[in-house]
């Protein structure tokens, strides 16, 4: 049996006045709070559950209040995402609970919620499927009545860089004169044959696996998170994205798509802004492209934004959710 105790009687030590050390505090709460995280399946009516780490804060006013009640928000979040699904309207009750349980303290709160969204994908050619995980935040934050709403996610490609490809080409094009000799005349046969050898193909360009990082600001007033939109958007735009399930047919086929969609970090850079910019759904972006180079030890980068005014300020101050 509990013992259950008169609380009233304990020691609160947070709540007494903290004379010797006084100020203001941007943001005070937990992070990496084990939770397990309610999410819908888009299309349908189903329903998914996912282990998520949760991070929760208000800010404290009053700068002479030593502490906040973290076991408030605490009984808040886990009752908030145990009864409902993850849905832009649950997490702005949850944070205007956050208020209202702080209402002495605190004018601000803050939410984010780091979870991987599980999606089945086809194979490229093959009758074949398989999962992929999707890392993705929700960052969401309450100021009187403006609530502001982001989301994170990753997504994973290939790239092929044309510079390699056009070399390697190159390569392939003086191997071809040494074998054909000049004046000669070339059977399409044996070309055809050569091409097949590893003569014919002697270099080949690199490509490496390559990640990226998007964040968005959602318009007002949507109702659900569109994960698999967004995730969409993303692979539509890069065409390489990494696969599951792989037979040969399958590994050809992405290696057609590569061949036929060669990238520097400034060319996904490019793609990932254009296919943002014309997303009705997104108010705000920054998106990184990196390609972890089989080259060089170190990585080639871009950063895009949306380009509005002011520039893009994350809501947590971070706009790289994955450090």
């Amino acid at each position: 049996m509990k013992n259950r105790s008169n609380a009233a009687g304990m020691p609160d030590i947070a709540s007494q006045p903290h004379t010797q050390l006084v100020g203001a505090l941007d943001w005070v709460g937990m992070n990496e709070i084990e939770i397990p995280i309610r999410l819908a399946v888009e299309g349908d009516d189903r329903e998914i559950q996912c282990p998520g780490r949760v991070s929760a804060f208000v800010n404290l006013d009053r700068p002479e209040v030593r502490g906040i009640h973290m076991s408030r928000l605490y009984l808040h979040l886990d009752r908030a995402l145990a009864e409902h699904r993850l849905t832009p309207m649950a997490l702005h009750h949850l944070l205007g609970d956050f208020l209202a349980s702080h209402e002495d303290l605190s004018t601000r709160a803050m939410v984010r919620i780091d979870f991987e969204y599980p999606v089945r994908r086809p194979a490229l050619s093959s009758d074949n499927s398989g999962w992929r995980v999707y890392p993705f935040s929700i960052i969401a934050s309450l100021e009187g009545r403006q609530l502001d709403m982001e989301v994170a996610f990753q997504v994973t490609y290939s790239s092929t860089c044309p510079c390699s490809a056009a070399l390697a080409r190159q390569l392939i094009q003086q191997q071809f004169e040494r074998d054909f000799s000049a004046g000669e005349t070339v059977d399409r046969d044996a070309v055809l044959a050569w091409l097949g050898t590893e003569q014919g193909i002697m270099a080949t360009p690199h490509s490496q696996r390559s990640s990226a990082d998007v964040r968005v600001r959602m318009a007002p007033d949507f109702e659900a998170f569109p994960f698999i939109d967004l995730i969409d958007t993303i692979e539509d735009a890069l065409k390489t994205p990494v696969q599951t399930a792989v037979k040969r047919e399958d590994e050809q086929e992405f290696a057609r798509l590569n061949g036929r969609n060669l990238m520097f970090c400034e060319d996904a850079g490019r793609r990932v802004q254009r296919a943002l910019n014309d997303h009705p759904r997104i108010a705000d972006f920054w998106a990184r492209c990196r390609h972890f180079e089989s080259l060089h030890p170190h990585n080639a980068v871009a950063i895009v934004t949306k380009g509005v005014e002011d520039g893009y300020k994350p809501i947590d101050g971070h706009p790289d959710g994955w450090h």
